[in-house]
């Protein structure tokens, strides 16, 4: 499974409540939630890649 599919898979599994704690801060930009972290790997923008990567790095997805 790619991690895009499995971070969507993660995020649709998360409590509603738990989608606006932050996952994660980028140097450039700032603290990161998981609703931002959706938006942009939902629309496969360049900072969805890096979102995507990061998490996968730390082994959240």
């Amino acid at each position: 499974m790619a991690n895009r599919e499995k971070f969507l898979k993660v995020y649709a599994n998360l409590p509603l409540n738990l989608r606006k704690e932050t996952i994660l801060v980028l140097d450039e930009k700032g603290p990161i939630t998981w609703e931002v972290a959706y938006l942009e790997v939902e629309n496969k923008t360049k900072l969805g890649d890096i979102i995507i990567k990061k998490l996968a790095e730390m082994e959240i997805i």
